[in-house]
């Protein structure tokens, strides 16, 4: 089934687990490394339960199932993986922490062996500093759950290969994933891009004239599966408040990432949103009436922001248009990439929504609505 590439997996929580199995349902050999003996049991009982899910639903037989299940090798032991062919983290989102990690395999695996991070927002580059050889490392930035989430962003810091690029990309596909390439930048890709989707919405929130339900209605009207309030309980508000603080300071405090009051009163009162019970949208209540109009200017809004924010991606050669678009669209599942919006009548309209954003807004968001030169430049489509 494969060419018998040995993959090392450190980190039995529900990143590694899913990574694991997804590399073994592959036809991989895997060792899932973790110094807790209960964390690994766990992780095998979650593994075997997400596969008879695919049994039940037809997707594998139980035959395929033992398997997977005898590819995957618990071990308690970073030795255990002298012999790996390839290593990937999904520990504990600290840098030391990683770094640290990445030192002592460089002691133990071959110098062939190539090591990457599943980070979502640290720096790969940080993250290899003290290796002897920093050309092994790369990022693979796996999405929860990854049995299901497609998308893979691997991460290239200014000391990767074309060749470890290409090798990590193949295995991304073989393994069922569309992987697509960044830069190492704050946020990578998905989770930069994101922080408008959010951004603009609390932004709007706090102005007064629409509630969170309201605001996410809008956007199911123009397709999007979940609003950004409905996003925000889903993986909590702590978790969103974390991620926009670490890419608003990476960025140097730049407006356009600016931390919203409304987001940190939710996670002080503790309303996390589905893991605490209460949050944005939850307890559900009944939304007020929207009319087609306020909607729209909603969505626009915040489609404007959208497409602004990668306009600035692409302009600092991050990623491309194809990948960009791409990314949001099965990281986020948003019905159309922002360079898919931003075409004809669409990019003018958003040019001169953002002019009218910038004029009213109070001076110390003026620069939110700072327009990409590549937005009004003259690169078509």
């Amino acid at each position: 089934m494969n060419d018998g590439t040995v993959i090392g997996v450190i980190g039995a929580g529900a990143m590694g687990r899913g990574i694991a199995q997804i590399m073994a349902t592959g036809g991989y050999r895997v060792v899932l490394v973790d110094t807790n003996e209960a964390a690994l049991e766990t992780a095998r009982q979650a593994i075997a339960a997400t596969l008879d899910k695919a049994i039940a639903r037809n997707l594998m037989t139980p035959e395929d199932k033992t398997a997977v299940l005898a590819r995957i090798t618990p071990e308690l032991t970073l030795e255990s993986l002298a012999s790996a062919d390839l290593v990937i983290e999904a520990i504990v989102e600290q840098l030391e922490v990683k770094a640290g990690l990445f030192a002592r395999l460089e002691a133990i695996c071959r110098s062939d062996t190539l090591f990457c991070t599943n980070t979502s927002s640290l720096s790969v580059t940080k993250i290899a500093a003290g290796l002897l050889h920093k050309s092994r490392l790369v990022g693979m930035h796996f999405f929860n759950p990854p049995h299901i989430m497609k998308l893979v962003e691997v991460i290239e810091t200014p000391e990767t290969p074309e060749a470890v690029i290409t090798r990590v990309m193949q295995l991304a596909r073989k393994i069922g994933k569309q992987p697509i390439r960044a830069k190492d930048r704050p946020g990578f890709v998905v989770n930069r891009c994101a922080r408008p989707y959010y951004g603009e919405a609390l932004c709007i929130l706090e102005e007064g004239n629409f509630t969170a339900a309201q605001i996410d209605t809008a956007l199911h009207s123009a397709g999007y599966r979940l609003g950004p309030f409905e996003l925000i309980d889903l993986v909590g508000a702590d978790i969103n408040y974390a991620a926009t603080l670490s890419v608003w300071e990476a960025l140097e405090r730049h407006p356009r990432y600016q931390p919203f009051d409304r987001l940190k009163q939710q996670v002080d009162a503790g309303k996390f949103g589905q893991k605490s019970g209460e949050g944005f949208t939850l307890p559900k209540a009944s939304v007020t009436e929207l009319s087609p109009e306020a909607a729209a200017s909603i969505v626009a809004r915040i489609e404007a922001t959208l497409i602004n924010e990668a306009h600035f991606v692409e302009a600092e050669s991050t990623a491309s248009r194809a990948d960009i678009d791409q990314a949001l669209l099965l990281g986020l599942n948003f019905p159309r990439g922002p360079f898919a919006m931003a075409t004809g009548d669409k990019r003018s309209a958003t040019i001169a929504l953002l002019e009218k954003l910038h004029h009213s807004a109070p001076d110390h968001l003026k620069e939110r609505y700072t327009i990409a030169p590549n937005l009004t430049g003259s690169h078509h489509d």
